[in-house]
């Protein structure tokens, strides 16, 4: 008996840590970006905004011709602080005042998950929530990070898995999430689809 060969896996985002969070996983993808205008999505809620992005960029992608039959993943992350949705900061100055608002208090990083078989034509989606304890950085720590040019590239303006995690006290949840992709969650959406993550997985090398 012959197996099945891996499904054709597609992450419908330029992410660097979500696609570095895959690989770890034992996942391979190829990346296709969207180019989804992100200020022309809106919703009433930071969670549903995540989704809704997160929706947009997959189908965006899933659409392309030449990603017939393959798994593609879109995902796309924002932070509710006071219900107000957060995403990537325009510039420094921004950057700075968000996390002079932001220090000593916890917000919720809300991160929306599709996964669409073109196979199929079938597609699922869910929202993964973690709560985030912010430390109490000072002025001149904050300065330096958004010095770094960091904040300027990630949702919330800070990462658990870059120059902002001495500033982060601690989560509720799921640290991937946070990061970029719920790799539990992920593997739920796939399962609603008839896939098991472990099909996916790309042999070790022997």
């Amino acid at each position: 008996m012959t197996d099945q060969p891996r499904r054709r896996l597609v992450l419908a985002s330029k992410s660097p840590a979500r696609l570095n969070l895959l690989r770890q996983a034992g996942l391979s993808p190829e990346v296709i970006v969207s180019g989804v205008d992100e200020d022309a999505v809106t919703a009433s809620t930071p969670a549903d905004l995540a989704l809704a992005l997160a929706e947009a960029k997959a189908s965006v992608v899933a659409a392309k011709p030449e990603v017939k039959g393959a798994l593609v993943i879109g995902c796309d992350s924002v932070l509710d602080l006071d219900g107000e949705a957060l995403g990537k900061p325009a510039d420094a100055e921004e950057a700075t005042a968000r996390w002079k608002s932001m220090r000593g208090r916890a917000g919720t990083l809300q991160t929306g998950h599709c996964v669409w078989d073109t196979a199929s034509e079938r597609h699922v989606s869910a929202v993964a929530s973690t709560v985030v304890h912010f430390g109490d950085p000072t002025d001149e720590e904050i300065a330096a990070y958004v010095a770094s040019g960091e904040p300027l590239y990630v949702a919330g303006a800070f990462t658990l898995d870059g120059r902002s995690a001495p500033f982060i006290d601690g989560i509720e949840g799921d640290n991937g999430n946070v990061i970029g992709i719920s790799l539990p969650l992920l593997r739920r959406l796939l399962a609603q689809l008839g896939v098991g993550i472990t099909e996916l997985w790309t042999p070790r090398n022997t």
